[in-house]
């Protein structure tokens, strides 16, 4: 009967989400309730579950998600996405549009939003395409698949980010995976786009001229400038994640700096005080409850209480002993990596969001990790980028991305 509540919590969770429009923080507690009681388990101990499956995840990521907001603000308030953009049209070459589209997607989606990144290239996709005289249809499908590629594989997007934490994956090994993943998934889209969905012509209708543009990238920050707040974290990230070959009796200052400086938190912290250099003239009111950061921690503070409520429902499965049963059902099945990724594709297509498939899924999958051998640090790494792979699939009419 457990696996059957499994499946009343999951199906609970779409319709409160999909059909009754509720907010997914709560459609994941309601369900972690209703599950918990229906499993049997004590009042007591679902209080507890919710509370040590809150608190436990947002101490792990909550700083981590806030500080990679702020980040993509400063980027995308700046212009500094816009300068990155322009500098990987100068590498490709702008007769190769949706190549370069979709080497920007892969790249400003690492900090900004998919469809704040798209709303914000887009007029420069157009003015390309027009320019280049080639159908909008290849470089708008080129662009959108280089965005999602890193917006649900790569950290610090909050998706990515919420999974590993839940999950217990290191971040480094999650960064270097999704970061390789992400580039064959925006090479296969590139030749997509340009054998295929490139012969629907689409006429461009640029939002502005090239006159504008040049004047929008008078006051935007240097390629290299904008590139640190990015590329900076992601280094010491990774450092971290292979600290331990520094380390020896001669080596043991240099491995702990790394490992401070690589910890996620404040290897973001860095990042956010690089990208605060971008703006020309830095003004407090930037920082206000009004001003930039105020916006950002807006849109923050709804993946911080759906990972929040992500971990509730993880915890309360993993405490109802769920673990035990699904090793006996799935020990005959054999579907190892595949299960996190249908899961998620299932959850994405049927509820539309992205961050919210990739939170369900991986506190679903929880309980499971033991009972399916996923142990190590790379397992667990393999596992969040599953997830982000079938976070992915069927973008349609009930995601926002879809209409952007």
């Amino acid at each position: 009967m457990i696996i059957i509540y499994l499946v009343l919590s999951i199906v609970g969770i779409i319709f409160l989400s999909v059909r009754l429009k509720v907010h997914p923080f709560l459609a994941l507690l309601l369900a972690a309730l209703a599950y918990g009681f229906l499993a049997g388990m004590p009042p007591e101990a679902i209080v507890k579950s919710i509370n040590e499956g809150f608190g436990n995840t947002l101490g792990k990521i909550g700083l981590i998600i806030v500080l990679g907001v702020i980040i993509g603000a400063f980027l995308e308030n700046t212009g500094a996405a816009y300068t990155l953009a322009d500098k990987v049209l100068t590498l490709i070459g702008k007769k190769r549009v949706p190549a370069a589209m979709g080497v920007i997607g892969y790249i400003v989606s690492i900090p900004v939003f998919a469809d704040s990144g798209f709303m914000l290239i887009s007029p420069l996709n157009k003015s390309l395409s027009k320019r280049a005289g080639i159908s909008l249809a290849g470089s708008a499908i080129a662009l959108s698949l280089g965005l999602t590629a890193t917006h649900t594989l790569v950290p610090p997007t909050p998706g990515p980010i919420a999974a590993a934490g839940i999950l217990g994956a290191d971040l480094g090994l999650v960064l270097l995976l999704g970061m390789l993943i992400a580039a064959l998934a925006t090479v296969v889209a590139v030749i997509f786009a340009t054998k295929f969905a490139a012969k629907t012509y689409i006429e461009p209708s640029p939002e502005i001229t090239e006159a504008e543009m040049n004047a929008r990238m008078q006051h935007a920050p240097s390629a290299f400038k904008s590139s640190l707040p990015v590329v900076v974290p992601i280094v010491l990230i990774v450092l971290k994640s292979s600290a331990g070959v520094l380390a020896g009796p001669a080596s043991g200052t240099i491995t702990k700096l790394i490992s401070f400086l690589g910890e996620p938190v404040i290897a973001l912290l860095i990042g956010m005080f690089l990208a605060a250099l971008l703006p020309r003239k830095l003004d407090a009111e930037m920082f206000s409850m009004s001003g930039w950061v105020g916006q950002s921690l807006s849109s923050a503070a709804s993946i911080i209480l759906i990972t929040g409520a992500g971990g509730i429902f993880g915890k309360v499965l993993q405490d109802s002993g769920i673990a035990e049963l699904l090793s006996k059902i799935l020990a005959d099945v054999h579907l190892s990596i595949w299960l996190p990724f249908l899961l998620a594709a299932a959850i994405k297509t049927a509820q539309g969001s992205s961050t919210v498939a990739l939170i369900t899924t991986a506190s679903i999958m929880v309980p499971m990790m033991n009972t399916l051998g996923f142990v190590s640090p790379m397992e667990k790494a393999v596992v969040v980028i599953a997830i982000g792979a079938g976070s992915m699939v069927f973008s349609h009419a009930n995601d926002s991305f879809f209409w952007v």
